[in-house]
Formats: structure tokens, C-alpha cells, sequence
């Protein structure tokens, strides 16, 4: 589970006090749906800087800054741009899903002419996106001959909805699920295996998204899953209790106080001030039923995990603070699946795909790709 929000529930001032009615409660969240103001960006100039500073509430304020970053990002100095293989071919587009949402879509193949030995659909994680940090992992993984496809999840990204709200964390995984089906379905993916990779939140999705359909996929790939809540960041009975009484008065209103947790993301420093450039990632409290749906699906995957069968590789990082390594420890032991894998990594922190040494992260992808050649080769 991420401790980006569980770490935030024992300081929630309006539960500590037992004696105060629902109602003072609710006082004192109503006002808590103001957006956080964020502070400029070293080195950009100021007409990209007001960008930046608007409300992303919506997705076509998020497209908009997305548009007038995408370059500048390309050309930060980070390994996964800077080292990129030479001819992926991307390309991007929006779907309309069953409910009328504008779902972003994109794909990374590999060079002209390269035959693509399979389909790795990829789930990002909480207030995350696919159009920046993992475009540079999704050009890494196709470089070896993998065609990648990943959406935005909706109320994220360059998705249609209100930015980090999370209605349902079943429909989250019901989106994925009809996105990647249509994804699955297009020519140049007949008749070719094809795996889930989650991330963090979106290793939850994944998850669901196996549960829901377990025969539809060949293989799961989680890095730093969040798919347990440990005891030491488990809400108390009574926050847990107010937590989901204000999630039915106020879905849509944010957690107080929101806590600084980037040193806890990125081990590398320098990786982890390109994060500012992530201008559309949702860095704002956590809206209250986002909250509980997050712990409800943690739950939920919790009762389950014996049900998780298809081959399974997990990657965390052993000094993650965000989501424990222990619960990766623990879905490895009890998934059912035959062929499972387990890989912690030494010293690593919780973005250990973006955030990590260069060495560091080029040695998880390569863990990532030789895992699916083993499971592609003809046997």
C-alpha cells in the first residue's frame, strides 16, 4: 500500500479528538477542495512557468501544458531520454470508453521492419501518467523488440476526469481492461503473447485486471506493487470509520495535511528534481474517496492473492518507503502461480525504473526483458 497515503491518516487533526460530533468533522473538511499552488520551475521561463501554475482540475488545462512541455521533457538530462533507441515508432491517440471518457492511449514498437515478439501493456501508478517517465521506459523495453501500449488512467494524465478523483477503483480496472482489449485486438499484435506491467497503483490495476479476466494474459510484471497494507501504516478502526463517512459527504474534497514525500520516491537527487517537469502528474492531497478506494481495492487484492496465477515477476526495491517490500514478499509467497519471481533490489528506493542510478535502472529493465524472452523463446 502506499504509505504516500496511509502515512498521512494518524495526523489528520479532525480524528483525534473521539468526542467531536460527525458534523465538526465535516466542518472541517468542506473547505479542503482548494488546488495546491506550485512553485515555479528553476530555469524555465515565465510564459511555461504560468502554464505550469494553472488549475489541471480538467483534463483540457492538463493537455494544454502537456503540449507545451513535451519537447523541454525530451531533452532533460535524464538516461531513460538521453539513451533512447534510435527508431521507436510511437504513436498516440484518445478513445471514448463506455462511460464517455476521453481515454489517451499510446504505443511504442520497435524499429521498421523489427518483428515484435509481444505486447507488454503497462498500468502507471497513483497521480502518475505515461507520457513521461515511461515514455523513455517504453522506448527502452521496445528497443529489444517488445511492442509497448499504455493508457492514463481516467482523472489522470491526459484522461478525461477530474484530476486524482478515483470513484471506483473497479472501474479504474474495468477501463484497463476495455482499453487494452482494443489494444489487443489490433493487427500487428495476431496471434502474440501478451503481459500486464504495473507500476505502484498500477500494479493494483494489473492485479484486478488479472482477478477479473485470469486467462487473458501470459504474464505479470509488478514493480513496487501496492497491493497490501502493512500493519505499521494500517488506518485505525475509527480513522478508517470517519475516513469513509466523509468520503460519501465529500468524494471529491482532499486529505490535510499534505506531507513532502519525494525524497522517499527517488534515489538519485538529480533524477528527482526532473520531477518538477512532470507538470501534469497529480501532486495535491489525496482526495477522500480516492483514499478509501485505494484501501478498499488493497483489501480486496489482499483476499485474493492466492488467486493470482500467471507467471509473475515482482521488482522492489528493499529500502522502499512508499510501498513496503515486505508485501511484495508476502504476494510472491502466496500467489498460486507456478512460475513466479522475485527480485529485490539492494539500496533500491520506490522508483526503481526512473529514479535510481543509471546502472540501477538499466539493470531492472534488463531484468524485465530477459524475464519475457524466457517466456516468448520457443520452447
Amino acid at each position: 500500500m502506499d504509505r504516500a497515503l496511509t502515512s498521512r491518516f494518524d495526523t489528520l487533526s479532525p480524528f483525534r479528538y473521539r468526542h467531536r460530533s460527525s458534523l465538526t468533522i465535516t466542518r472541517r473538511f468542506a473547505p479542503a477542495i482548494v488546488c495546491a499552488k506550485r512553485s515555479p520551475i528553476d530555469g524555465v521561463s515565465d510564459e511555461l512557468n504560468l502554464i505550469a501554475s494553472q488549475n489541471f482540475d480538467q483534463a483540457p488545462a492538463r493537455r494544454r501544458a502537456r503540449s507545451a512541455f513535451v519537447d523541454l521533457q525530451l531533452q532533460l538530462d535524464h538516461c531513460l531520454f538521453k539513451k533512447a533507441p534510435i527508431g521507436i515508432r510511437t504513436e498516440e491517440w484518445y478513445e471514448r470508453n463506455s462511460k464517455g471518457e476521453q481515454i489517451f492511449c499510446k504505443s511504442w514498437l520497435p524499429k521498421s521492419g523489427e518483428q515484435i515478439k509481444a505486447a507488454v501493456c503497462f498500468c502507471h501508478g497513483y497521480g502518475s501518467t505515461c507520457t513521461f517517465f515511461f515514455d523513455g521506459i517504453a522506448k527502452q523495453i521496445a528497443g529489444f523488440g517488445y511492442g509497448v501500449y499504455a493508457i492514463d488512467h481516467p482523472g489522470f494524465g491526459l484522461s478525461d476526469g477530474l484530476h486524482g478523483h478515483i470513484p471506483s477503483f473497479d472501474d479504474l480496472a474495468e477501463n484497463a481492461i476495455e482499453q487494452f482489449t482494443k489494444m489487443k485486438g489490433r493487427p500487428e499484435l495476431r496471434n502474440l503473447p501478451r503481459f500486464l506491467l504495473g507500476q505502484s497503483m498500477g500494479g493494483a490495476v494489473a492485479l484486478k485486471i488479472h482477478l477479473k479476466e485470469p486467462q487473458a494474459w501470459d504474464g505479470l510484471i509488478l514493480a513496487a506493487p501496492m497491493c497490501k497494507i502493512s500493519e505499521d501504516v494500517k488506518p485505525p478502526p475509527l480513522v478508517l470509520k470517519a475516513l469513509i463517512l466523509m468520503s460519501t459527504l465529500f468524494p471529491k474534497a482532499k486529505l490535510f495535511p499534505k506531507r513532502d514525500l519525494s525524497d522517499f520516491f527517488f534515489r538519485d537527487p538529480s533524477k528527482r528534481k526532473l520531477c518538477e517537469y512532470d507538470v501534469i502528474c497529480y501532486d495535491d492531497q489525496t482526495r477522500l474517496k480516492t483514499a478509501v478506494e485505494l484501501l478498499n481495492a488493497t483489501r480486496d487484492i489482499e483476499m485474493q492473492v492466492d488467486k493470482v496465477s500467471l507467471p509473475l515477476l515482482i521488482l522492489h526495491g528493499d529500502a522502499d518507503k512508499v510501498t513496503d517490500p515486505t508485501v511484495s514478499k508476502f504476494l510472491h509467497e502466496h500467489a498460486i502461480s507456478q512460475d513466479k519471481t522475485l527480485k529485490l533490489y539492494p539500496g533500491g528506493y520506490h522508483c526503481i525504473l526512473e529514479g535510481d542510478t543509471d546502472e540501477n535502472i538499466f539493470t531492472v529493465i534488463n531484468d524485465i526483458v530477459a524475464w519475457l524472452d524466457a517466456r516468448v523463446a520457443p520452447k
